[in-house]
């Protein structure tokens, strides 16, 4: 008489996976109980991860995490759907020993993702809704076409003096209307290489000025209702946000309630110090290189701005400039600016100016 094979179950016990993320194959550790069961690469498959912990130890609770990267957060929507309690977490956040950072390598990173998620050392990052994500992909993208367009000019520029082709410094020039293009264009009249080299520049940059444009339209109509046309419209209020920082600033930031207090928004934003300190020793190292790289410039950038309309800021940037750099004394007005951001999008209030009597 054959005897049938009992289930082994897991009831209540919790597993913990550690998952380093690539496009091709992921790399698992599997802990539980303060100890490594295995490590193992798979597909790139949330289901098949399931699959696989369902079948080999039935009935428990599955923890996971990975690092945010260039997969973005469809992995963690389907690991959560299916039931297992996933974080996405910071790289920079995860306990590294000297060792494991000398001798780096998939399964490596994946053990310390277990490690670190077992002892409570890590931390999950905002995961935004996909609507939002979506809204932020077409925003980024806008960014990359401006940066695009830079560098394009910049060569046309680069390639003018190159060649002592003189041009006319005027406002044309400066804003590179199409009028400046056709005028460029002109100089190509002289058939030949360099011609044919300066052509074909410019008429990149009108493609991607067409671009650019289409993309631009494209935000503003998802933008024109909603939840996303009254917070925009709210911080278009600030002196120094136009409609580019309030798309993304939105996009970005989606919910500002997720930061307690100032002191967290601007940490988010880069907007602090480094500090080293030793026993009684402690000193400012400058701006910290930690930040969200999207907005910090943009709101350094809206800063510049909105001290030529904001007389609070301007005396606020005068007497800071009396005593450090102005590039200093900039971010110093880049973190009001972001405490005003905070406060509109808080209280649902458009921002009122105070101007000064007399």
């Amino acid at each position: 008489m054959e005897s049938k094979r009992s289930e082994v179950r897991f009831d209540g016990q919790e597993f913990i996976l550690g998952l380093d993320v690539h496009h091709r194959s992921w790399k698992v550790t599997i802990r539980t109980m303060g100890m490594e069961v295995k490590t193992m690469a798979m597909p790139p498959d949330p289901r098949g991860l399931y699959s696989h912990m369902t079948r080999h130890y039935p009935g428990g609770s599955y923890r996971s995490v990975y690092e945010a990267g260039f997969s973005g957060f469809w992995a963690h929507r389907q690991l959560v759907e299916l039931g297992i309690a996933n974080i996405v977490t910071h790289a920079a956040d995860v306990p590294t020993t000297d060792k494991e950072r000398r001798q780096k390598d998939d399964p490596r990173d994946s053990r310390k993702l277990a490690r670190g998620l077992e002892k409570g050392e890590l931390y999950a990052i905002h995961v935004p809704d996909p609507a939002t994500e979506q809204l932020r992909s077409l925003c980024r993208l806008r960014e990359r076409s401006s940066s695009h367009m830079r560098r394009l000019k910049n060569r046309i520029k680069g390639f003018l003096k190159y060649y002592g082709i003189p041009v006319e410094e005027d406002s044309a020039y400066r804003c590179w209307s199409g009028a400046f293009l056709t005028r460029l264009e002109g100089l190509c009249s002289e058939p030949g290489p360099r011609s044919d080299c300066l052509l074909i520049t410019l008429g990149a940059l009108r493609e991607e000025s067409r671009r650019m444009a289409t993309i631009i339209r494209k935000l503003r109509a998802h933008c024109s209702e909603g939840e996303a046309a009254r917070i925009t419209g709210l911080l278009r209020t600030i002196p120094g946000i136009g409609p580019k920082t309030a798309f993304m600033l939105y996009t970005e930031l989606q919910d500002i309630s997720r930061f307690p207090n100032l002191d967290t928004f601007n940490s988010f934003l880069g907007l602090i110090p480094s500090t080293e300190s030793s026993g009684e020793d402690e000193k400012a190292t400058g701006i910290t290189p930690r930040c969200n790289c999207a907005l910090r410039p943009l709101l350094i950038e809206a800063a510049w701005v909105a001290i030529r309309f904001d007389p609070e800021l301007l005396r606020a940037f005068s007497t800071l400039a009396s005593r450090m750099k102005k590039q200093a004394a900039i971010v110093r007005i880049a973190r009001k600016v972001a405490s005003r951001v905070a406060y509109v999008w808080r209280t649902g209030k458009p921002y009122e100016m105070v101007v000064p009597i007399g």
